[in-house]
C-alpha cells in the first residue's frame, strides 16, 4: 500500500489474497498500513519504561502523601501488580497479532465492533486530556522560576505549538526524542534515589540528623488518615500509571514487534519497584510525609527540605521534561488511534492520509488543536486546572484497561478451544489475573465516585457514552452492511467478518 492512499483494513486484506500468513503475522495494521518501523529495541524499552514516569508521580504524588502518608507506597505497591497484569494481558493479544491500532482493533475483534469504535475514541480523548494535564503540569513547573511573572496559561500556549512542531517528523526521530526525555527522568529518580540513600547512611545536608526510616511509622503511624482515605488515593495512583500500554501503540511501527515488546512488558515490576515503591520509601524516609503538601512536587520538596537548592531547580527542570515527554507521546498516539479508525470505517476518511515519512498528520493536527482547549482551562482556572482534568483522564485511560482485559479473556478461551491461534506470550494466572484486575478497576471506579474531586469525571463519562452511541448508530444506519459494524475473526489465514467467519458466541 502506498503511502497517502486511503484504504481501510478491510480492503487491505482483501486486495493482498495471495499473501494472507504475511498478513496475519503482520496483523491489521504495520507495514500494509504504511508505517516505517523505525522504532528499535533501545527505544521501545525507554518509551516503556519513561512512560509510566509522568505527571501522576512528580506532580499528583504531593496531594497523594499529603491524603495517605506512607501507606502511600503500599497503595503504589498492589496498584503495580494490577498494572502489571494487564500488561501482561495486552502482551499476549500483542504477540498474537501486533497491531498499532491494538486495544480498539482487539475490542472490535473479541468483544463487538461497537466496543472497538468506544475504545478507539475514548483512547483517543483520554491523550487529549492528558495532553491538556501535561501543558498544565509544565507550566506550573515553570513558575517555579518566573514565580508568575508570566501568565500560567501562555507557558500552557508555548508548550502546545512546540510539541506540535515536534511530531511533525519521522517516527524514528520521534524514539530518538523519546528515549532521551525518558534517559533524563529515569536518571534522576535513580539519582535523587542514591542520594536520599547517601542521606541515611552517611548524614549529610540539613535533613542528615533527622532523616530516619522510622518516618515511615512515627507521625501517626504506616496509615496516618485512616485506610479509607488511602483508598482514596487509589485514582491518583491509577492516574500515575496511565500511558504504561503506550507501548501497545508502537506495535505496527516496531522493528521487531516479536521480540522487543515481550521485553518491554516484562520491565514493569521493576520499574514500579524502582521508580515508585523505591522513590517513595527513600524520600518519605529523608523526609516526614507532614511536610508534603497538594500541588507540589514531592520530589521539588524533599530537595528543598535537604537544602539543596540546586538539587530542586535540577529535579524541577526534570519533571518539566517529563510533563512535556509525556504530552508529546500523546501526540503521537492520537494521530495513530484517529487513523486506525478512519481504516476501519469508524472515522472519517480523511484521517487515513500519511505523509512522505509515513506520519499521520492530519489526525495529529487535529488532536493539537484540540489540546488548545488546556490553554483555555488555564486562563480560566489556573489553580484547579490540574485537578479537573485528572479525574477526566483517569476514568476514560481506564476504559483502555478494561477493554484491553476483557479482550484478552475473551482471547483466551477462543484460542483454549482452537479457534484462534495461541500467543506465543501467555498470561501467567490468566484469567484469573484479569479478572482480579477488573475487580480492582471496579473498586477504583467506586472511590471516585465517592471523592466529591473526583466524581465530575462520572458525570462526564454517560454524556461522552451518549455521544458515542448516537454516533455509531448515525454511521450504522448509513452503512448497515460495511465490514466496520461486522464482528470479525482473526483466524491465522486473514481478518475476515462474521459472516465469512462464524465465531461462535462465548
Amino acid at each position: 500500500m502506498e503511502k497517502g492512499v486511503t484504504m481501510t483494513s478491510v480492503q487491505v486484506e482483501e486486495h493482498h489474497d495471495g499473501n494472507e500468513a504475511a498478513a496475519a503475522t503482520e496483523g491489521a495494521s504495520g507495514d500494509n498500513e504504511g508505517y516505517q518501523r523505525g522504532l528499535g529495541a533501545r527505544q521501545i524499552q525507554m518509551i516503556a519504561i519513561g512512560g509510566a514516569i509522568g505527571t501522576g508521580l512528580f506532580l499528583g504524588a504531593g496531594k497523594a502523601i499529603h491524603k495517605a502518608g506512607p501507606s502511600l507506597i503500599l497503595a503504589y505497591a498492589i496498584a503495580g501488580l494490577v498494572i502489571f497484569f494487564i500488561m501482561r494481558a495486552l502482551g499476549e493479544l500483542l504477540m498474537y497479532r501486533p497491531v498499532s491500532g491494538s486495544f480498539s482493533e482487539y475490542a472490535r475483534e473479541f468483544v463487538s465492533p461497537f466496543f472497538g469504535f468506544v475504545t478507539g475514541w475514548t483512547y483517543w480523548l483520554f491523550w487529549v486530556v492528558t495532553g491538556i494535564t501535561e501543558v498544565t503540569a509544565a507550566a506550573q513547573y515553570m513558575q517555579y522560576w518566573t514565580h508568575d511573572s508570566i501568565p500560567q496559561w501562555a507557558y500552557a500556549l508555548i508548550f502546545t505549538v512546540i510539541l506540535y512542531g515536534a511530531n511533525l517528523i519521522s517516527v524514528k526521530l520521534f524514539g530518538e526524542l523519546e528515549f532521551w526525555f525518558s534517559m533524563v527522568k529515569v536518571t534522576a529518580i535513580i539519582g535523587m534515589i542514591l542520594i536520599c540513600a547517601g542521606i541515611l547512611t552517611i548524614g549529610f545536608s540539613d535533613a542528615g540528623d533527622s532523616a530516619s526510616v522510622s518516618h515511615l511509622w512515627d507521625n501517626g503511624g504506616f496509615f496516618p488518615n485512616g485506610i479509607g482515605n488511602t483508598l482514596m488515593t487509589l485514582q491518583i495512583v491509577m492516574f500515575a500509571f496511565l500511558a504504561v500500554e503506550l507501548v501497545g501503540v508502537t506495535a505496527g511501527e516496531s522493528k521487531d514487534p516479536k521480540k522487543t515488546l515481550p521485553k518491554a512488558i516484562n520491565t514493569v515490576p521493576w520499574r514500579i519497584a524502582v521508580f515508585y515503591v523505591g522513590a517513595l520509601i527513600m524520600i518519605l524516609s529523608v523526609v516526614p510525609w507532614t511536610h508534603f503538601q497538594p500541588g507540589v512536587s514531592p520530589f521539588v520538596a524533599a530537595f528543598e527540605k535537604m537544602g539543596l537548592g540546586v538539587g530542586a531547580a535540577i529535579v524541577n527542570f526534570v519533571v518539566l521534561t517529563a510533563a512535556l515527554s509525556s504530552c508529546n507521546s500523546g501526540m503521537y498516539s492520537t494521530g495513530r488511534m484517529l487513523r486506525d479508525l478512519a481504516l476501519n470505517g469508524q472515522g472519517p476518511k480523511f484521517f487515513t492520509k500519511l505523509t512522505k515519512n509515513g506520519l499521520p498528520l492530519v489526525g495529529t493536527t487535529a488532536s493539537a488543536a484540540l489540546m488548545l482547549v488546556g490553554v483555555w482551562i488555564n486562563y480560566q482556572w489556573p489553580g484547579e486546572a490540574f485537578n479537573y482534568v485528572v479525574s477526566f483522564a483517569t476514568i476514560s485511560g481506564m476504559w483502555a484497561w478494561i477493554m484491553i482485559l476483557v479482550s484478552q479473556i475473551n482471547y483466551r478461551r477462543k484460542a483454549d478451544r482452537g479457534l484462534v491461534p495461541q500467543s506465543t506470550f501467555r498470561a501467567p494466572g490468566a484469567p484469573y489475573t484479569s479478572w482480579f484486575a477488573l475487580a480492582f478497576i471496579g473498586m477504583v471506579i467506586v472511590m471516585m465516585g465517592i471523592d466529591k474531586d473526583a466524581r465530575i469525571s462520572l458525570y462526564c463519562a454517560p454524556i461522552w457514552a451518549a455521544i458515542l452511541c448516537v454516533s455509531y448508530l448515525v454511521l450504522k444506519s448509513r452503512n448497515p452492511e460495511a465490514a466496520a459494524f461486522k464482528k470479525r475473526v482473526h483466524t491465522g489465514q486473514g481478518v475476515e467478518s462474521a459472516d465469512a467467519a462464524p465465531v461462535t458466541k462465548d
